[in-house]
């Protein structure tokens, strides 16, 4: 394998793997706030790139962007406020279950608004690809690590230095304390479901150029999110960017491995990885971080 292949390779595997870390992050901000796993984070990905392909025919590729991510954020809370708010003193057992019914049910309603059909949206950056050192990049794939930098300063920034933020960050370290010094709990519930809504939003965005966008996509999305998200650290950003790049690489360099088939079973490396990790450290990379930190950002 020559350098170039190698290129090749690294810079696949950061562009899918910065769309799992925009995934991982939007299941940390919940598991934060909320101490549950939102299974239907993947279907925030999946209506933000159906939206984005269906606002593109309507207006300029730059005013539909924010609204395609207020149209799937206006879903995510009136999912919070649906479904999970009326069960908030159910177990997380229950609560968990409650999300991957909404995985169902939004999947279905897109199908009935989309139908079973695949969607491709125009690149960005319309152009040939840039060379560098032998292998060809895509503009698109700079958008997506772009949006992936801004989307993890601008929450550094929101949890860090922002009233909300903190008080999102003191529901994470312990609710009951929070809710005595005036922080509403349900509040910051609701906020981390549209919180996590954008960014998948974002993500479905961005990461539709490069491939088709359907009705079903939402659960592989999930899926490999949760598992970047246990791979770095439940609940720790950090470990949530660090997840997502190291699986999208795996699967690049898996798919290349040499034997007959290899591409067929680049899927499952996030499946392994997520059972490694949940029986030798489930804690994940960064885990003795969020105990030590109490879930710091």
């Amino acid at each position: 394998m020559d350098l170039s292949t190698i290129l090749q390779y690294i810079f696949a595997g950061i562009k899918i793997g910065s769309i799992y870390a925009m995934v991982a992050l939007g299941f940390n901000i919940i598991y934060n706030t909320t101490g549950i796993i939102n299974f239907a984070q993947g279907e925030f990905v999946m209506l933000g790139g159906m939206f984005m392909v269906m606002l593109s025919e309507l207006m300029p590729v730059g005013a539909a962007f924010p609204v395609a991510v207020v149209a799937v954020v206006i879903i995510a809370c009136i999912f919070e406020m649906a479904a999970i708010f009326p069960a908030k003193d159910a177990s997380v057992i229950t609560l968990i279950m409650i999300t991957i019914g909404g995985s169902f049910l939004l999947r279905g309603a897109a199908m009935l608004v989309w139908g079973k059909s695949s969607f491709a949206l125009d690149p960005f950056s319309p152009g040939e690809s840039i060379d560098i050192l032998g292998a060809r990049v895509e503009p698109q794939i700079m958008w997506i690590i772009g949006v992936l930098a801004v989307v993890v300063v601008l929450l550094a920034i929101f949890f860090k230095f922002t009233l909300t933020g903190k008080a999102m960050r003191a529901c994470a370290a312990n609710r009951a304390a929070a809710g005595l010094c005036g922080v509403s709990a349900e509040r910051m519930v609701l906020l981390s479901f549209g919180l996590s809504g954008a960014i998948g939003a974002v993500a479905g965005i961005v990461i539709t150029p490069v491939t088709l966008v359907n009705y079903t996509c939402g659960p592989m999305y999930a899926l490999k999110g949760f598992a970047a998200a246990v791979l770095g650290g439940l609940g720790i950003s950090t470990g949530a960017v660090v997840g997502g790049l190291t699986i999208g690489l795996m699967e690049c360099f898996g798919a290349a491995l040499p034997f007959r088939g290899a591409s067929s079973y680049k899927d499952g490396i996030a499946l392994l990885v997520l059972l490694v990790f949940l029986f030798v450290k489930p804690s994940g990379i960064f885990g003795r971080a969020a105990i030590s930190e109490l879930k710091k950002f």
